[in-house]
């Protein structure tokens, strides 16, 4: 049987735009679940329906960075290795 050769391969790592997605959404999440903590008033709530939108929003956005890492780790994105180019024959 012959073996077919794969073109090596590399991970995209950093530059995978899922995990700078990520990182974006992940920082405004921690940004407003501390709001919606810590510095939410009665008065905020009155205007948004009894709700805390600021922490419940934030917590969104935090599990939507923890699927989006976890999808980049599970699924990661593969580059084809570039082999070196030779010079042009008579140089």
């Amino acid at each position: 049987m012959a073996t077919e050769s794969k073109p090596a391969t590399r991970r995209a790592g950093a530059f995978d735009i899922r995990m700078i997605i990520a990182l974006l959404v992940g920082v405004y999440g921690i940004v407003l679940t501390i709001m919606g903590i810590g510095f939410t008033t009665d008065a905020d709530l009155a205007k948004a329906a009894d709700v805390n939108i600021n922490l419940w929003a934030g917590i969104g956005m935090l599990v939507f960075a923890a699927l989006f890492v976890v999808w980049a780790k599970v699924r990661p994105l593969q580059v084809p290795e570039e082999e070196p180019e030779s010079p042009p024959a008579g140089e």
